[in-house]
C-alpha cells in the first residue's frame, strides 16, 4: 500500500506536467471570424480599386488607419480591466487633445515636437487619472463615468473650438499626405504596437488580466486592484494622446466633432477583433484587424455610389457588424472545442500567400501584354513552329510577360520560404514546450510587409538585378 501512495502522486504529477505539453502553442480561435474577413474584404477591396495596392494606396490607408488602430489601442487597456470599463469618452477625449493642440500652436506655444508630444500625453494622462480616480476611490460604476466624460468634453470642445479651424504645427505638414508607404505616421504606429507587445511580457499584463477576468481572485492573490487600475487607464490616455497626434497630421487643423465618430467604431474594432467586453482578454493583433477591417469597409463602401444617404450605409454596416461581432462571441465555446489546435498567426500568413496571387493579379493590367500577341489571320500558310507546339508549351515571351515574371518570382518566393519557416518554428516550439510562439510569427508577418511594400514602392518592381527592367503598368481605377 506505500509503495501504491507513493506512485500516486508521482502520477498526478506527470499528468499536471504533461498538459502544458499538450496545449502548447494553441491560441485563440476566435480570430477566424477577424482573419477571413479581412482576406475577403482585401479582395474586394483590389477589384474594385487596384490603385489602392500602390506606394499611394497605402501610405493613404496607413494615415486614415491609424488614428482608428490607436483608439482601439487605448480602449483595450481599460477594456482588460473588467468592470465592463468601456470608455465611451476616447472619441470625445482625441477630440479635445486635438482642439487644444491646435489653439496652442495657433496662438504660438508648444510648436516644438517634444513640448507638442509632452503636452499631448500629458492632456491624456490627466483625464484618465482622474477617470480611474473616480472609478476606483467615489466607486462610481465606470458606464457612468464615461457617459459623462463624453457629454462634457463633447462640449469643452465644442467651447475651445466652435467650428474646424486651425492649423497644425509646420514640421507636421507633410505628415497627412500619404504619398509614401513609409511615413512619420506610419513609425508611430510600429513604435505603439511594439510598445503593446513588451507591455504584453510585464507583470503588470499579467496581473491585469487576472483583474479583469476575477477581480477577486486577483485581490485575494496579492494584487494591487487600485495601482494597476489606475496604471491600465493612464496607459489607455497614452494611446488616445497618440491617436490625437495622427488625428491633427490626419486633417492638418482642429476639428471638435470630428474625434467624436471615434467612440464606435473603436468600439466595434475592438469588438470585431475577438476581445471582451466582460475583460481579461484582447490582444494587439485582433484588435489592429478589427480597425483594418472596418477602414476596408469604408473603402469598399466608398466605391459605390448611394448618393446622399452614403453616411447612413456607413453606420448601418458599423451597426451590423457590431451586433453580429456580439453574437459570434455565443458560438465561441463550440468553436473552442473543435479548433483547439488553432493558430490564428499561421492562419494569417497562409491566407496572406493566397490573397497575394489574387492582390498581384487584380492590380497589374494584363490586358496590355495579351493585346501585344497578334493572332495570325486565316486561312492562310501555316506556321510550322506554331503546328508542333503542344496545347499547354509556351512559345517565346513578349518583353511585358517576361518583366513581370521577373518582378514577381523574388516576391513569391521569399513568401513561400517565410511561411515554410513560420511552420518549421511553430512544430520547432510546440514541440520545445514553449507555450507562446507569436514573436516569431509576428516577426515573419512583418517581414512579408516588409517586403511587399518595398516591392510596391520600387517603380520597377521587387528584383535583385536579374531579369527585365521594363516598368510595369498598373491598372486605371
Amino acid at each position: 500500500m506505500k509503495i501504491a501512495e507513493i506512485k500516486d502522486p508521482v502520477a498526478v504529477e506527470t499528468e499536471t506536467v504533461e498538459t502544458p505539453r499538450s496545449t502548447a502553442g494553441r491560441s485563440d480561435p476566435s480570430m477566424i471570424v477577424p482573419i477571413t474577413l479581412f482576406y475577403v474584404l482585401m479582395i474586394f477591396a483590389v477589384i474594385r480599386s487596384p490603385s489602392l495596392v500602390s506606394a499611394s494606396g497605402i501610405g493613404s490607408a496607413v494615415i486614415v488607419a491609424t488614428p482608428l488602430i490607436l483608439a482601439t489601442y487605448a480602449l483595450m487597456a481599460s477594456v482588460i480591466s473588467g468592470r465592463g470599463t468601456v470608455d465611451l469618452s476616447i472619441g470625445p477625449l482625441i477630440g479635445f487633445i486635438n482642439v487644444t493642440l491646435v489653439q496652442l500652436v495657433t496662438a504660438g506655444y508648444f510648436t516644438n515636437p517634444f513640448a507638442f508630444f509632452g503636452l499631448a500625453f500629458l492632456l491624456g494622462a490627466a483625464y484618465q487619472l482622474i477617470f480611474a480616480l473616480i472609478v476606483v476611490y467615489v466607486r462610481v460604476q465606470p458606464i457612468i463615468v464615461s457617459l459623462s466624460g463624453f457629454l462634457a468634453l463633447s462640449g469643452i470642445n465644442l467651447v475651445i473650438l466652435p467650428r474646424p479651424g486651425g492649423m497644425a504645427p509646420e514640421w507636421m505638414a507633410t505628415w497627412g499626405l500619404g504619398t509614401t508607404v513609409f511615413s512619420p505616421v506610419l513609425w508611430l504606429l510600429v513604435i505603439a504596437t511594439l510598445a503593446w507587445v513588451l507591455f504584453t511580457r510585464t507583470a503588470f499584463y499579467t496581473h491585469l488580466r487576472l483583474m479583469g477576468s476575477d477581480e477577486r481572485a486577483a485581490y485575494t492573490s496579492g494584487v494591487p486592484i487600485a495601482i494597476v487600475r489606475i496604471g491600465a487607464h493612464i496607459i489607455s490616455g497614452l494611446f488616445a494622446a497618440l491617436a490625437a497626434i495622427t488625428f491633427t497630421a490626419l486633417i492638418s487643423s482642429g476639428d471638435p466633432s470630428q474625434g467624436t465618430t471615434y467612440t464606435l467604431i473603436a468600439v466595434t474594432a475592438l469588438v470585431l477583433g475577438g476581445a471582451s467586453l466582460a475583460g481579461g482578454r484582447a490582444s494587439v493583433f485582433g484588435c489592429a484587424l478589427g480597425a483594418l477591417n472596418l477602414y476596408l469597409i469604408t473603402f469598399v463602401l466608398a466605391t459605390f455610389n448611394f448618393g446622399a444617404v452614403q453616411s447612413f450605409v456607413t453606420d448601418l454596416a458599423y451597426g451590423t457588424i457590431l451586433v453580429i461581432s456580439l453574437l459570434l462571441t455565443l458560438v465561441l465555446p463550440l468553436i473552442q472545442r473543435y479548433a483547439r489546435n488553432f493558430s490564428p498567426l499561421l492562419y494569417f500568413v497562409a491566407l496572406g500567400v493566397v490573397v497575394l496571387g489574387v492582390v498581384l493579379h487584380a492590380t497589374y493590367d494584363y490586358g496590355t501584354v495579351s493585346a501585344a500577341y497578334v493572332v495570325p489571320p486565316f486561312p492562310g500558310p501555316l506556321d510550322a513552329v506554331s503546328t508542333m507546339r503542344g496545347m499547354f508549351e509556351t512559345g517565346a515571351l513578349d518583353p511585358q510577360t517576361d518583366a513581370l515574371r521577373a518582378a514577381a518570382r523574388p516576391l513569391i518566393w521569399g513568401v513561400v520560404i517565410l511561411v515554410v519557416l513560420a511552420g518549421l518554428a511553430r512544430v520547432a516550439v510546440t514541440e520545445g514546450r514553449t507555450r507562446d510562439v507569436g514573436p516569431l510569427v509576428f516577426l515573419v508577418i512583418g517581414l512579408i510587409v516588409l517586403v511587399t511594400a518595398y516591392s510596391i514602392s520600387q517603380p520597377n518592381g521587387f528584383s535583385f538585378g536579374t531579369g527585365s527592367d521594363a516598368p510595369h503598368e498598373e491598372r486605371n481605377p
